[in-house]
């Protein structure tokens, strides 16, 4: 007789007093965001070596019928300090993740902020601010489990679509992290633009690779030179 892991054990536990009877709806706001913030990890690990996250469940934790519409917040940041050489930056992503019981359906709202500070030789800086929406369907078992699960508790959680929180938090980080590259990328598509496009812009160096000498300007003035063509002053 195949084993049910310990995890779905606890998952129909902690839910099943929660039964609604309209649709067995279960409440399983706490099971998602435990999900959720594992999900997360791993992408922060992944993007951020050195970033930190949380979720947390910031309205609906203490209604106690199922059924009930609840929110979660995911926050990420990320920052490198390095005054030695004279740069810093920062990455903070808040994402408010609000849950529609109704048409079981999660709407993400997301603002990215992003800071850098480049003082080596002038005094450069960005500060950027993004937002972002998405949304994506709660997700219900499905037969790809059938290997984990007793095949009668299979059957009867995929004929009333009882929803996996593991399912639903992949999909949520896989949305995060399509919106979080896709603004770095961006980004990164300015930066090329003010290192590469905005200098060929600019003359190049003479031959000699000598810097305009800009402390001892006189010696190219405009004014003496037309004076000396005009004759003026002689």
């Amino acid at each position: 007789m195949s084993q049910v892991p310990t995890d779905l054990y606890l998952f129909v536990t902690i839910n099943a007093y929660l039964l609604d009877r309209d649709g067995i709806n279960f409440y399983i706001h706490s099971v998602l965001s435990c999900a959720l913030e594992a999900e997360i990890l791993k992408y922060v690990a992944e993007a951020y070596p050195k970033g930190s996250c949380s979720v947390y469940c910031t309205n609906g934790k203490d209604v106690e019928e199922p059924g009930s519409d609840f929110e979660l917040l995911v926050v990420i940041a990320a920052a490198r300090l390095s005054p030695q050489n004279f740069c810093n930056g920062s990455w903070r992503t808040i994402w408010n993740i609000e849950f529609k019981d109704d048409i079981q359906k999660l709407e993400l709202n997301g603002k990215l902020l992003v800071g850098a500070h480049y003082f080596e030789e002038g005094n450069v800086q960005l500060d950027t601010k993004h937002e972002c929406r998405d949304s994506t369907m709660f997700q219900c078992v499905n037969n790809k489990c059938s290997d984990l699960m007793l095949p009668m508790l299979l059957e009867l959680m995929c004929e009333y679509r009882i929803r996996s929180p593991d399912d639903t938090a992949i999909s949520v980080a896989n949305l995060i992290r399509r919106h979080e590259t896709a603004y770095m990328a961006s980004l990164e598509v300015v930066f090329d633009i003010s290192d590469n496009t905005f200098k060929d812009l600019r003359r190049k160096l003479p031959i000699t690779r000598t810097l305009f000498p800009w402390r001892n300007t006189r010696q190219f003035s405009l004014k003496r030179e037309i004076s000396e063509e005009l004759g003026i002053g002689k």
